[in-house]
């Protein structure tokens, strides 16, 4: 990379030859986009002009109030919808209307200046994260919004590294600029700091707080305002050349920070950095055009060196449009996620399940997004997940809880397909098996040439790499009002398991209830309340108990023996094990097993049914009976008499485990959480006081505007009913989120504490 000239050499740059600086004309815009078509006609657009977008964020960021008044803007709606008036387009269902928060993520098709614009709105809660991952799973890019007097916040941090894992280009919108404590500043350094990422600020906003009106384009050099009053909704903004404006001072610092964008988009891009120098090493005396920054913005957007940062507040209704116009200009078209797996499936279709829903009349609902091939109604296709054909009855296209009818949809599109039934969240489907068989042949001819296919998840299909699906860390059991009701509950059960991934359903093998594991309370809550008024139902959630682990506590060894007749066959088998810990460092590592004797003296059936043997011993540890994590298992020996059903080499595998953990000493891991408290000066000691009550870690402590956060860690044990206890010690004033850190060992003092409550709960409980 060459060096770039300095900025007092640019700022003087631009002062002679920048368009914008050298006298222009005032323009008033009025920005809702209207099509000529009804809000649920959409612009049939080339590849290169539709952009498949997630909005993510922190909760109470701002997320769907942007949403809704893009869709307002955008022509769709005819109204502002309010997310405290529960008139939401996306906000829907009766659970995020009542609570004034996005539970499930919503797509929606809109228009924007002859582009469309596929969007799924995510939501901001913790308990929700999963909904989250799997669309930031098949989107092309994602607008990340933070409240201004914020930053980033803790849910940011989560949302920003799944949007990392799916190499998913961002730009950011710094909403609520109008909020008391609202700075630039401060957000561009959170976002630096704690991102690690670049921000590049293309609008300098004008006032701060209440005084804020509008916003200084930094590419365009161009001053953005708008006036609000009776009749004006924002859709009237006004455009002033910053050469008009009676300013001398927003003039200079605007000077200063385009030619701070110009050389931080030099740094980031070569072609940029080209522009500005001569041959000599100099300032290049031309100009740097507009049109010539948008690009670079462009390019490294897409290379994910640089995220450009816009400021505005939705729900006073500015800067909402040039947030839309960034979000064509700077985000990549679908070519640039499908490339890779176009030159496996070709023309033919691939598609990804991310989203399965569940309508009273209509039965499952698929959510695809299409990366190679059209797809098109009544007619099958295959699913390499799960090796069955599957029957497109309906196609439809997603507005929400809306839909329109399509003849077909080619790539690059989000789609939604009636009548799959045994089609589950990431799964992939293609045109036919034989185009998978034609695909296999491309991926190896591409591996020959020292090709790899990044999105790939399985070596012997070629199917998309699936969710990355947290473990849960509550559970509670769920009892149907009678036991006439109980098979409609479990038909319950299976469909919204089906459509969250994050939610699991078991039977207690000793109490024969069932038992719900969720991401935290409020997931269980909305669970039993779709449940209610989904499949009027009324169910009883048992008490919410937390979902520990058990690990090993040193080396063993166990030998076991079983010697059985049933009816006229002698069964016999001799199973030796060992086990040792493995380090965790926080992460959950599931169980491995390892033979340690010569494999091919046993034949492979006897070797699975001994893995099943010990993967069965492990789901129940020896002490409180939470699935075993952290250990490895070694298979020393085994023997087998004729004619002994492989049943009983599992169970002699099992009963070996469960022996050998036990006597290596159990422990028990505990699910600590990372807390972020938001409170006043006056009320810190209180904070700190109840957190160390809660065995708290405090982290660190920052100071923001006028109030005090609060960074801890503290397990979840000692959570249940914070919101309450946090709202009693604060008298109101404070507010946390909460996430998943890590699990971590207890004490020997806390295990035994433990260990004597659960004992004294099953003893009471009987």
């Amino acid at each position: 990379m060459m060096r770039v000239a300095g900025i007092d050499c640019i700022r003087k740059l631009m002062r002679l030859a920048h368009p914008c600086l050298r006298g222009g004309r005032r323009h008033v815009y009025h920005y809702r986009w209207y099509s000529g078509k009804s809000r649920t006609e959409i612009v049939e657009a080339e590849m290169s002009r539709i952009r498949n977008i997630g909005i993510m964020a922190h909760i109470d960021a701002g997320k769907t109030t942007t949403t809704e008044r893009m869709l307002y803007y955008t022509g769709f709606t005819r109204a502002l919808g309010d997310v405290d008036d529960g008139d939401t387009v996306m906000d829907y269902m009766s659970q995020e209307r009542q609570r004034g928060i996005t539970i499930q993520s919503a797509a929606i098709s809109f228009n924007w200046k002859n582009h469309r614009i596929n969007l799924i709105d995510t939501p901001g809660h913790v308990d929700f994260t999963v909904e989250v991952e799997r669309s930031l799973r098949v989107l092309d890019g994602a607008v990340a919004v933070f409240d201004a007097s914020a930053g980033v916040e803790a849910q940011t941090l989560t949302v920003w590294r799944q949007a990392d894992r799916y190499s998913v280009p961002r730009i950011a919108f710094l909403n609520k600029m109008d909020k008391t404590g609202a700075s630039l500043e401060y957000s561009i350094n959170s976002i630096r700091d704690k991102l690690k990422t670049v921000p590049l600020v293309i609008q300098l906003p004008i006032g701060i707080e209440k005084t804020f009106s509008g916003m200084v384009d930094l590419v365009s050099m161009e001053k953005l305002t708008w006036t609000l009053g009776p009749g004006n909704d924002g859709s009237e903004y006004q455009t002033t050349p910053l050469q008009d404006v009676d300013d001398a001072e927003l003039q200079e610092r605007s000077l200063e920070e385009r030619a701070i964008l110009v050389e931080q988009l030099a740094e980031l891009d070569d072609k940029m950095a080209d522009l500005l120098l001569s041959g000599d090493g100099t300032c290049d005396l031309e100009a740097i055009p507009a049109e010539e920054v948008h690009m670079a913005l462009q390019r490294v957007t897409c290379a994910q060196t640089g995220v450009p940062v816009l400021c505005g507040s939705s729900l006073k209704n500015k800067g909402v449009q040039p947030l839309l116009d960034a979000i064509i200009r700077y985000l990549p078209d679908p070519q640039d996620k499908g490339r890779e797996l176009e030159q496996l499936y070709e023309d033919s279709l691939c598609a990804y399940a991310f989203k399965i829903t569940h309508h009273k009349q209509r039965g499952p609902l698929t959510f695809l997004r299409i990366y190679s091939g059209t797809i098109t109604p009544q007619s099958t296709i295959y699913n390499v997940s799960r090796d069955c054909t599957e029957r497109v009855n309906r196609l439809l296209l997603v507005f929400a809880d809306e839909y329109r009818e399509m003849a077909s949809m080619a790539a690059g599109n989000i789609a939604m397909v009636v009548g799959m039934k045994q089609t589950y969240t990431g799964d992939t489907l293609v045109s036919s098996p034989s185009a998978v068989v034609s695909a296999k042949k491309v991926r190896g001819q591409l591996q020959e040439k020292g090709h790899s296919i990044s999105d790939m998840g399985d070596e012997d299909a070629p199917v998309l790499a699936g969710l990355d699906v947290p473990e849960p860390v509550f559970f509670c059991t769920i009892e149907a009002p009678s036991m006439s009701k109980q098979q409609e509950l479990d038909a319950a059960l299976v469909n919204l398991q089906k459509e969250d991934p994050s939610l699991h359903v078991k039977i207690d093998p000793e109490t024969g209830q069932t038992v719900l594991s969720g991401m935290g309370e409020l997931h269980l809550e909305i669970i039993q309340d779709r449940i209610l008024k989904e499949y009027k139902l009324e169910t009883h959630l048992g008490p919410l108990q937390v979902a520990y682990r058990e690990t090993v506590g040193g080396t063993a060894q166990e030998t076991v023996t079983v010697d059985r007749v049933l009816g006229a066959q002698k069964h016999h088998a001799v199973v030796t094990v060992s086990v040792q810990p493995v380090e965790l460092d926080g992460q959950m590592r599931d169980v491995g097993v390892y033979f340690g004797l010569d494999r091919r003296t046993v034949n492979r059936e006897v070797q699975t049914a001994v893995k099943t043997g010990i993967a069965s011993a492990c789901t129940q540890g020896p002490l409180l009976g939470y699935p075993v994590v952290g250990a490895e298992v070694t298979v020393e020996s085994i023997e087998v008499g004729p004619g002994t059903s492989l049943a009983m080499v599992s169970a002699c595998a099992a009963q070996a485990t469960q022996k050998v953990l036990k006597k290596s000493g159990g422990k028990i891991l505990e699910p600590m959480m990372m807390l972020e408290i938001t409170t006043d000066e006056g009320h810190m000691r209180s904070v700190l006081a109840d957190l160390s009550q809660r065995r708290g870690r405090v982290t660190e402590v920052q100071s923001r505007a006028e109030s005090r956060v609060v960074m801890a860690e503290a397990p979840l044990a000692e959570l249940m009913g914070y919101s309450t206890a946090i709202r009693t010690v604060t008298s109101g004033q404070a507010t946390f989120t909460m996430e998943l850190f890590r699990y971590e060992e207890m004490t020997s003092l806390d295990q035994n504490r433990l260990l004597k409550k659960m004992m004294t709960f099953d003893v009471e409980g009987f």
